[in-house]
């Protein structure tokens, strides 16, 4: 059993906001078939939203290029499906959640307490949806504004998920620990675009979207490993991640948990496989904590 931020998770594996998360019934399955540590809903904004039109998103070389733009039912819709999950999964389940202001956020987290959310995960970074997200998430002073907003009317942790579309990422990670925040999680999606040379038209229906998979994990390797050296708070560790090794990776960075998005696109049962990776690993290697692999890297400069 690990520990982190209060709460107990069977692995440090998470699944990652906007995958599978969208109905009660997918969180179940990713804990209960995947063997998830926990699983993060689909970030639910204050009211319904569509997203934008298709195609949303595609798989490229490197990894996938998605412009959902945040479609949600709004929170009073997401309701029943989070206390589905909550009934029925073992493991810890957070509620990813965006506003366009503090009180939006705050609104939203206050209306999902009746499903008693295990945290809350604060969405200030996606890159693809106009007035939240990322608009949000690059300036400090709000950021800090949203997570005592939140804070405010929670009991439980509360999580920032960064953007690293920004010049210094520490800064932003600095103003989610002075509002009150439990840990952050980094990265989301960087900014990327698709063409296709045949038409000339941009491949996305909103144009741009955000890029995720393996291209993206050197990124967020650095931005967790700065992160951990400017940070008190635990940092959550995210992006290409989909294998016990890139976990490790991660976890040497600074990254007290990983979560995984994208590799679930092949295979539900990659949070028991890095699971069981991680402890062969940490056995093979005479380490006889996990803790002892987080910030390792730090250690060796």
């Amino acid at each position: 059993m690990y520990t982190l931020t209060g709460l107990k998770l069977k692995n440090p594996t998470i699944l990652a906001a906007g995958v599978l998360g969208t109905t009660g019934a997918s969180l179940y399955r990713v804990a209960r078939e995947g063997g998830a540590g926990a699983v993060v809903t689909k970030s639910i904004g204050p009211a319904p939203k569509t997203g934008h039109s298709n195609p949303s998103m595609v798989r490229l070389d490197c990894g996938f290029l998605n412009a959902m733009g945040l479609p949600n039912p709004s929170y009073t819709g997401f309701l029943q499906e989070l206390e589905f999950a909550k009934k029925n999964s073992e493991a810890p389940v957070i509620a990813s959640i965006f506003g366009g202001n503090p009180s939006e956020f705050a609104e939203v987290a206050e209306g999902l307490l009746p499903a008693k959310p295990d945290a809350f995960e604060l969405n200030v970074s996606c890159p693809h949806a106009e007035g939240y997200g990322a608009a949000i998430g690059s300036n400090p002073c709000l950021v800090e504004a949203v997570t005592a907003a939140v804070k405010d009317v929670v009991n439980v942790p509360v999580w920032v998920k960064l953007t690293p579309n920004v010049a210094d990422i520490t800064c932003i990670g600095n103003a989610a620990e002075s509002g009150g925040a439990d840990a952050v999680v980094a990265i989301n999606t960087l900014k990327g675009m698709a063409i296709d040379i045949e038409s000339g038209y941009p491949v996305l229906g909103n144009r741009s979207g955000g890029l995720s998979g393996k291209a993206v994990k050197p990124v967020a390797v650095k931005c967790v490993y700065d992160l951990y050296t400017a940070l008190e708070i635990p940092v959550i560790g995210v992006g290409g991640i989909s294998s016990w090794e890139d976990a490790v990776e991660m976890m040497m960075a600074g990254a007290a948990a990983v979560q995984v998005g994208s590799a679930v696109y092949n295979r539900v049962d990659v949070f028991s496989e890095i699971g069981e990776g991680i402890e062969a690993f940490l056995e093979r290697k005479g380490y006889s904590d996990i803790k002892k692999i987080i910030g390792l890297a730090h250690e060796m400069v």
